[in-house]
């Protein structure tokens, strides 16, 4: 009799955010990711009602990055009982600290939902506490018939797809295996500072993401001959160029590209402001696990106290110091997160900038349904900051290349080394839309069973 697995997909279905999916296998419960459902409200009762499963039942929780949309909601995991281990990279180990850190100092001034008892210093400390790091290609055995092992995503510093193989106990099968693969969010390779995502053969089930599974990324070179071509435009109009970013991985991809530009002059030296403290102590831990970045950008890493420092380059770690920045004359370049404009300190950047039409306004990275990244890309006159409506008068730019995401041939081509292999491909983290555009694109194109789930639902996988 052939083993079976039952994979319940809790978030991340419908919507880009709040990963979470349950692999209950060879007596384990496994739950992969944790993460908040990004956007138009922080409160919404998803990120806040109680798991439709139990915590304390949990044995092992993977994390395959950073990001918030992935880790944040452990805290709550802990306030309602988990008390099992937390398995990640090194790095996303070392990242997480910072950025739980960061969602924890937010989040806890939202007193009226009780989140100041979930995210608290406490509890942060028994996340680390129950953290344990790996390195990518490191086989563990979970139990005398499973194993895992990390492989590179290629979408920010630390960032793992999570292979499970399962070992077959039957007569019939013994010496076989199978493959599951939680490809987690793969990378826009090639990045200028990761390594490109690893290429992955021999997969039984595969649940991969879908951000751009329905349309494509300009090119590497369009995508640095645009942004060159912004800021030239920008400079001209003797403008501010501002641009919301996440403070992991983008902000840093984004100097590393600003600071080939000005090598090459291919764009005039004027003040350029990281004005993200997460940003700035992100780069430590860049700094530190340095050998996970590509050959240039190990280079690019000087001994200095930032990842970068070019002609022009101010980091402002001091909120006095962000201020000031509305008294330098244009023209100017501002980098500030959050990425999707709904918080720190870009809020307060766009409300001065947004409503001046010599001001850019660029954006780089997927922005979600009702937030006001979202709003300002879809061309509204009047987008509603911090309780003001503001008015949008500010070019508006965008450059979806820098996205830390593969675009629809990218996933294409991602599937088709396992094409022989794999006998069902689930489609998640990606609107409707998109998830569907891929569903349908890897039936037609390489015959594959693929679906998109909905929240909730259980599928057995035959092991």
């Amino acid at each position: 009799m052939k083993e079976t697995a039952k994979l319940t997909f809790y978030g991340g279905t419908g919507t880009v955010t709040g990963a979470n999916f349950l692999l209950e296998i060879d007596g384990k419960k496994i739950l992969i990711d944790c993460g908040l459902t990004q956007g138009e409200k922080l409160d919404d009762d998803v990120n806040w009602s109680p798991f439709l499963y139990d915590p304390k039942e949990i044995d092992i929780l993977f994390i395959t990055h950073a990001h918030v949309d992935h880790i944040g909601r452990i805290p709550k995991l802990i306030a309602e009982g988990f008390i099992g281990e937390i398995y990640s990279t090194e790095p996303t180990k070392g990242l997480a600290n910072l950025m739980l850190e960061d969602t924890a100092d937010i989040l806890s001034k939202y007193t009226s939902l009780g989140l100041d008892k979930i995210y608290t210093p406490e509890n942060l400390k028994i996340t680390l506490s129950l953290w344990k790091g790996f390195t990518y290609h490191q086989k563990i055995n979970i139990t005398p018939n499973l194993e895992f092992c990390f492989l590179n995503a290629g979408h920010i510093l630390g960032s793992a797809m999570i292979e499970f193989t399962v070992r077959s106990e039957s007569d019939s099968d013994k010496g076989r295996s199978k493959k599951i693969l939680f490809t987690g969010d793969l990378g826009n390779s090639p990045s200028p500072i990761l390594p490109d995502t690893e290429k992955v053969a021999d997969i039984d089930y595969l649940i991969i993401e879908s951000v751009y599974g329905d349309r494509n990324h300009e090119s590497k070179d369009d995508r640095r001959r645009f942004l060159a071509r912004i800021i030239q435009d920008n400079d001209k109009r003797k403008g501010t160029l501002i641009i919301p970013t996440f403070s992991l991985e983008r902000s840093q991809e984004l100097l590393f590209e600003l600071d080939a530009l000005l090598e090459n002059n291919r764009i005039p030296i004027m003040p350029i402001f990281l004005d993200s403290p997460l940003a700035i102590r992100l780069t430590d831990v860049f700094k530190q696990y340095k050998e996970y970045l590509n050959e240039i950008a190990q280079k690019a890493i000087s001994p200095g106290k930032y990842l970068f420092d070019f002609p022009g380059l101010h980091n402002t770690l001091k909120s006095d110091e962000s201020k000031m920045i509305n008294s330098v004359p244009n023209p100017k370049i501002v980098i500030a997160g959050s990425g999707m404009s709904t918080g720190g300190r870009i809020v307060h950047h766009e409300k001065h900038y947004l409503p001046d039409q010599n001001n850019t306004i660029l954006l780089t990275g997927y922005q979600s349904v009702g937030t006001p990244g979202r709003l300002i890309r879809e061309g509204l006159s009047k987008v509603r900051i911090t309780g003001e409506d503001i008015s949008v008068r500010a070019h508006i730019e965008t450059i979806s290349g820098y996205s830390g995401h593969k675009d629809s041939d990218g996933l294409l081509n991602f599937v088709q080394d396992m094409q022989d292999s794999v006998k069902k491909v689930f489609v998640v983290m990606g609107e409707p839309k998109s998830s569907m555009f891929l569903v349908q694109k890897l039936r037609d194109n390489l015959g594959i069973e693929a679906y998109a789930p909905e929240k909730g639902d259980s599928v057995t996988l035959i092991c």
